[in-house]
């Protein structure tokens, strides 16, 4: 409720009183939890109120269900209450009409809804990494999501596509339950630890099954990298099934410019199958980042490595693509067994984002350090300079 100060001793300062322009100001800074970008600037703010020390807006949502609506009043309320002059605040929800949401269409993928795969333009600089394994098993997909979110962690803007249609196993890994929020044709996909994730798992009923053909693999996947919208990332991660099937071939037809990350164990057999999964970049023209040796050593009690899956994998299928490919592939890293990674893939909770001593933690964070040095690529943008 506003504050009575009508009993102000005399010649007490005057109140200030809160303006168009400072809670406009205020409400900058709230941030869309699925697009990420000032609720000002999508569109959403529709009226602001004031009477003397109490402010009232009122907040579009793009669907009447959206899922994240306690967010946004929170957020909203939380702005304006840090306002100078600002005694109550009251936040109303409505909805965008078409009109509406075909401007937030508009803003947000160009006028008209234009079509087609952002990551492929010549502006775009986003990093797509493909991460790929020559079998199941090998915890491709905990990497993926550690990297993911460690990179998120460093401020960076990244997001994954599950492309791992028939395993698909990242909702699980980032603690997802909600479905993405559909604005007409548009996928918003939802948000977690920084991340912005799509999966066919948030597609599906319970455990259910997919059972789908080539072509339809082939659908989805492009469905995902046209209609979902992700913004401008830098970094996209695609987390692909094991082998050299039909989304492997579709990524590399998709996302012709999409570097490989190539995940093994120690083992020589798990190596040699890996190698092919690598080799593959020879006749798609992809480029190989680097290697990750993932399950690498178990740390005893006293100290002491455990090497259950044998040692060397990581090194030896590194030095064979560098042979095949004729460049230099490089190991990005080793990561050890380690009981929390298990621990946090299954509350949905990853690694990189604890605080207790973990060699696997450190050497994930390290890995992901690496890859978010390497700048965005240059090659074929048009960058606006003219010669007089």
């Amino acid at each position: 409720m506003p504050t009575d100060r009508s009993a102000d001793p005399p010649g007490a300062p005057t109140p200030v009183l809160p303006t168009q322009e400072s809670v406009r100001a205020a409400l900058a800074t709230v941030i869309d939890p699925e697009l990420r970008r000032p609720i000002t600037e999508l569109g959403m703010l529709d009226t602001v109120a004031i009477d003397g020390h109490a402010v009232s807006i009122r907040v579009l949502l793009t669907i009447a269900g959206c899922p994240l609506r306690d967010t946004i009043v929170r957020d909203a309320g939380r702005a304006l209450s840090a306002v100078d002059g600002v005694d109550q605040v009251d936040v109303e929800l409505g909805v965008m009409d078409q009109r509406q949401r075909d401007a937030l269409k508009d803003l947000l993928k160009g006028e008209g809804g234009r079509r087609g795969i952002p990551f492929n333009t010549p502006e775009s600089l986003t990093r797509v990494y493909a991460v790929a394994s020559g079998k199941g098993g090998v915890g491709k997909s905990s990497v993926t999501v550690n990297l993911a979110v460690a990179m998120a962690a460093r401020g960076l803007r990244v997001g994954i596509v599950d492309a791992d249609v028939y395993g698909f196993s990242v909702p699980a890994l980032m603690g997802i339950t909600q479905q993405p929020t559909r604005v007409d044709e548009l996928i918003l996909p939802p948000v977690a630890h920084g991340v912005k994730v799509i999966s066919i798992g948030m597609f599906v009923e319970g455990n259910q099954p997919i059972s789908w053909r080539g072509p339809m693999l082939h659908r989805a996947l492009e469905q995902f990298l046209t209609d979902v919208y992700f913004g401008d990332l830098d970094v996209l991660f695609l987390d692909l099934p094991p082998g050299t099937g039909d989304i492997a071939i579709s990524v590399a037809q998709l996302l012709p410019s999409s570097e490989l990350l190539v995940v093994t164990t120690p083992q020589s057999a798990a190596a040699d199958v890996a190698e092919r999964a690598g080799a593959m970049a020879a006749q798609t023209g992809q480029r190989v980042a680097g290697v990750i040796e993932n399950m690498s050593w178990l740390e005893l009690p006293d100290g002491g490595r455990l090497e259950l899956f044998g040692a060397g994998g990581g090194a030896t299928l590194a030095a064979r693509l560098s042979t095949a490919l004729d460049a230099d592939i490089p190991l990005l890293g080793s990561i050890p067994l380690d009981v929390a990674l298990r621990e946090g893939g299954d509350i949905g909770r990853p690694l990189v984002l604890g605080s207790a001593p973990s060699k696997a933690r450190t050497e994930l964070t390290g890995i992901a350090a690496a890859l978010a040095r390497r700048p965005r690529g240059l090659d074929g943008l048009r960058l606006p300079v003219s010669v007089r």
